[in-house]
């Protein structure tokens, strides 16, 4: 194997000498992009409010008190006033952080690990099984999300069970697709054959020489899918197919205040400005990981 093929085992620091490891590296790549670090403060505060919020949050989100209700933001015991049954916006907006979150994340790992494998498995071995992997993909990739959900809600009810299958469903094949070609382009690489020659088996050639060096643009994706996750989860639970009224959903908060825009506004704009940070700070920062992990990318 020529030394061209063989990465370096660590970089070293211009003027000092001091070996520097690839998280260091790639830290401080995230670190010199800017936007990419306020996505990525933006994305950890909305994770810390979404884990630890709902214990500290000051009324029950379904807690109703129509003496006091409509009440504007920055209100005394409010801080984001109240919705039209006297409902804590604040207590209701934390927990529709998470369910928003738990969603987006949970589904996108979900999906990443079964396109992951499913695009690995047909990359890696062609033939036949790339043929029946990839017709799978190509027809699970022409189903519209919402017919999708619509189904799954008439078949499981509706609720958060439906819109995660309905976005698992369609997401994976995403992964998949992208990981297919990705191994294609490595499982003719000089190190992968001379692994080959040497008797080790399939599933640790793929393991250990091949997904460290394809997964990167994957993770990239993951990034963009979990903004797609929330918006999607958002849009059903607008429509009524996905979180049910009382559990404070963001899509369901949007939904909720629609009618009531002329007389208090914030009940949908509270919610509609909270999905629109988390979703650009999801944005900015799978762009500053793009900049980091593709390798087209690094030294510009």
């Amino acid at each position: 194997m020529s030394n061209a093929a063989t990465p370096a085992p660590f970089v070293t620091s211009a003027g000092t000498g001091a070996p520097r490891g690839p998280l260091r590296v790639a830290w401080s790549r995230l670190s010199a992009n800017k936007l990419a670090m306020v996505g990525a403060i933006v994305a950890l505060l909305y994770i810390v409010v979404g884990i630890a919020g709902p214990w500290f949050t000051p009324y029950d989100y379904a807690k109703q008190d129509l003496m006091h209700a409509n009440l504007p933001p920055l209100s005394p015991g409010h801080i984001l006033g109240t919705d039209q049954v006297g409902r804590d916006m604040f207590s209701r907006l934390v927990l529709g952080i998470r369910i928003s979150l738990v969603i987006g994340f949970g589904v996108t790992i979900v999906s990443m690990v079964i396109g992951t494998i499913a695009g690995s498995v047909a990359g890696y071995y062609r033939g036949a099984i790339d043929t029946v992997i990839s017709g799978i993909v190509e027809i699970t990739w022409g189903f519209p999300l919402v017919l999708i959900a619509v189904i799954l809600s008439g078949s499981v009810g509706r609720g958060l069970l439906a819109v995660v299958l309905a976005i698992g469903f369609v997401n994976w094949a995403g992964f998949a697709r992208i990981m297919r070609g990705e191994v294609l382009s490595l499982r003719e690489a000089e190190y992968v054959q001379a692994a080959r020659a040497t008797g080790t088996p399939d599933a640790r050639i793929l393991v250990r020489h091949i997904l460290p060096n394809a997964i990167a643009p994957a993770l990239v994706m993951g990034s963009y899918y979990v903004a797609l996750a929330i918006i999607v989860e958002a849009g059903l639970s607008f429509i009524g197919l996905g979180a049910q009224a009382p559990l404070p959903s963001l899509g369901v908060m949007v939904a909720e205040g629609r009618n009531y825009m002329l007389q208090n506004h914030w009940v949908t704009t509270v919610p509609g400005v909270a999905i629109l940070i988390i979703v650009l700070a999801l944005n900015l920062l799978g762009d500053g990981l793009r900049d980091i992990l593709d390798p087209r990318l690094r030294n510009r």
